[in-house]
């Protein structure tokens, strides 16, 4: 029997789909779908912030993706409605025996809704190949706030990441078509530019935050320039910097020497950001604490 074939057989992968919907209503924002097949769940919608805002937990019960597994994740978020989703743990991203390990995301924002897109960090481990993807659908009138944070190794392991392959695609769109923003990433563990300067510099954490929505005016963005230059200043387990792009597109990017580090900006770039494109306070998750 063929290698391929054998590892087929002998290890099973996990096929999973959730599609999440969300909805205005008189009293406020509520889950008006949810749907799913194999290992992926969402827990009972929470409203920490008060009826207008809903929040849900994503969960992947296996705890981790190994080769060969598949994860969609579909989310609508209505107009008028706001919806803050995230993930109770890191995404462990396994030993991948020479089978790629897949995540799809399609996030839909519709007229003068808001998203909250705030997952805890990937974890590649040694000899893993992850493939992630995801794509942001927005209207003019949308706005909403995301990132994405990855760390190269088992760190509190011991383990580095020494063998595998890292492919991630962000996408943001209008319903028409028209892109906004695109960048994929391929890193191999071997890449140079794991080491490089113009790369990661060494550090086996990295990660960005994007951020989108009509509320910024040339006022607005020049005091987010003062308040993001002092907030994104020198640290020596840190390398941070802001783009701003047309249509209303900014990008915060990051690589630390410790993930804590990273997820430190990221929440302190959303506390200063919420307020300004979705016109709420920011109140960090119950989830970050635990």
């Amino acid at each position: 029997m063929p290698t391929s074939a054998l590892n087929d057989t002998i290890q099973p992968s996990w096929q999973a789909h959730l599609k999440l919907a969300f909805a205005a209503r008189p009293g406020g924002s509520f889950m008006t779908e949810r749907r799913h097949s194999g290992p992926l769940r969402v827990q009972k919608p929470l409203y920490p912030e008060g009826g207008q805002i809903c929040h849900a937990v994503i969960v992947h019960p296996p705890g981790g993706i190994a080769g060969g597994d598949a994860l969609t994740i579909e989310v609508d978020v209505g107009a008028a409605s706001h919806a803050v989703l995230a993930t109770p743990g890191a995404t462990k991203w396994y030993k991948s025996n020479r089978r790629s390990a897949r995540q799809h995301v399609t996030l839909r924002v519709h007229e003068d809704a808001h998203l909250d897109w705030l997952p805890q960090n990937n974890i590649v481990f040694d000899d893993a190949r992850a493939e992630l993807d995801l794509t942001l659908v927005i209207a003019a009138s949308g706005s909403a706030i995301g990132w994405e944070a990855t760390q190269l190794g088992r760190q509190a392991a011991g383990e580095s990441w020494n063998a595998g392959h890292l492919q991630a695609t962000t996408t943001l769109m209008r319903p028409n078509g028209e892109l906004l923003w695109t960048e994929r990433a391929i890193l191999a563990a071997d890449d140079p530019l794991r080491d490089a300067p113009q790369g990661l510099g060494g550090w086996p954490a990295f990660g960005t935050l994007w951020a989108i929505g009509p509320a910024r005016s040339e006022q607005t963005d020049a005091a987010l320039h003062e308040q993001l230059t002092a907030l994104l200043g020198f640290d020596a387990n840190l390398r941070s910097g802001f783009t701003c792009l047309p249509g209303g597109v900014l990008l915060i990017r990051a690589v630390a020497r410790q993930m804590q580090a990273l997820q430190a900006l990221q929440i302190a770039c959303w506390n200063l950001l919420r307020p300004v494109l979705h016109g709420v306070p920011a109140q960090p998750l119950r989830l970050w604490s635990t």
